[in-house]
């Protein structure tokens, strides 16, 4: 292994199709990457690859994501194994980084600048070739027009983290790195910047969205990457993931007008593990929720029970997270 990424993954066909860690038309990719501060390891072999869309970087605060898309712009090295984006090693080549726009969760803007001037700036360090237009296209972008000549020092925290975006947006990349871009935004705020990186993974570019917010990940992307002290935990769409878990049974919300008729009668079927009522309703739990699903409105035909809510309480990215921390 080498530490400054010269070595290029070489992936068979099998390879991606068989891990769901790796994608086809990779963009980014680590190959057994590790980084550790002294005696502490903030990433561990952790081989993966990113491409067009938005994968969320999902993992509780000190799980080495943010260490992780440092690794991705070169600011620090791993300490072991290979990072490539667009097929090079950012450090060595820097031209690379035309194609790559970062959003730090560091506050990382000049407090006596005013937005249009930061997001000019940015621009302009990045050699963009009509940079009034380029400013003016991304403070849009971010919803950001009105009071775009205000200075930053002004600003909420969720009015910098889109003129960060900006910033980052204001080169055109093809690469989007993302560490916690919601913080601080209100409600609209963060509608807008989710429907923006959206349309940006659409548009084929990468985009790669660190966040310990579950909904936010749930919401924004189309394939979600786990990391649980440092290390991949699973890989995948949140749907792929759960059915993965094949140790933990679902849990699903059940209401009829006869519950308690109905849980004796369930208790019966042999794909139902257990039973417990919560007020109103029901919790089954099942290793297999189609066939609940189907054999459900027969079971409640056979008692006379009308049911009125079947509700899976753990499909969700919360619970899949949940678990993943918990092991």
């Amino acid at each position: 292994r080498t530490l400054d990424g010269s070595r290029h993954l070489a992936l068979s066909e099998a390879d991606v199709t068989s891990n769901p860690a790796l994608v086809a038309s990779a963009t980014v990719e680590l190959d057994d990457v590790s980084k550790w501060f002294g005696q502490k390891v903030a990433v561990s072999n952790l081989t993966c690859s990113f491409g067009p869309g938005v994968t969320g970087l999902l993992g509780p605060n000190g799980a080495g994501k943010t260490t992780l898309l440092r690794m991705l712009t070169g600011l620090i090295r791993p300490s072991q194994g290979s990072v490539r984006v667009l097929g090079v090693w950012p450090r060595t080549t820097p031209s690379v980084y035309a194609d790559v726009g970062l959003v730090p969760e560091e506050a990382a803007v000049y407090p006596g600048l005013t937005a249009r001037e930061y997001v000019r700036y940015a621009a302009t360090l990045s050699g963009v070739p009509d940079v009034d237009a380029a400013t003016t296209r991304a403070i849009e972008a971010v919803d950001l027009g009105s009071p775009a000549d205000r200075k930053l020092a002004g600003f909420s925290k969720g009015m910098r983290q889109r003129a960060k975006v900006a910033a980052a947006l204001v080169s055109d990349p093809q690469i989007l790195l993302l560490d916690e871009p919601l913080n601080g935004t209100d409600p609209v705020q963060r509608l807008h910047l989710i429907n923006l990186f959206q349309r940006l993974g659409g548009e084929g570019r990468t985009v790669i969205v660190s966040s310990h917010i579950l909904d936010e990940v749930d919401r924004m992307s189309d394939r979600v990457l786990a990391i649980v002290d440092g290390r991949l935990a699973a890989a995948g769409d949140v749907v792929a993931i759960r059915r993965a878990m094949s140790d933990i049974p679902y849990r699903v919300r059940i209401e009829a007008d006869a519950n308690r008729v109905l849980a004796a009668r369930l208790l019966e079927e042999a794909l139902v593990h257990g039973v417990s009522v919560d007020g109103s309703a029901l919790i089954v739990e099942t290793s297999d929720l189609s066939a609940l699903g189907q054999r459900v409105p027969a079971v409640a035909r056979e008692v006379n029970a009308r049911i009125t809510t079947f509700q899976p309480e753990d499909a969700s990215l919360e619970s899949v997270f949940r678990y993943l921390v918990r092991r």
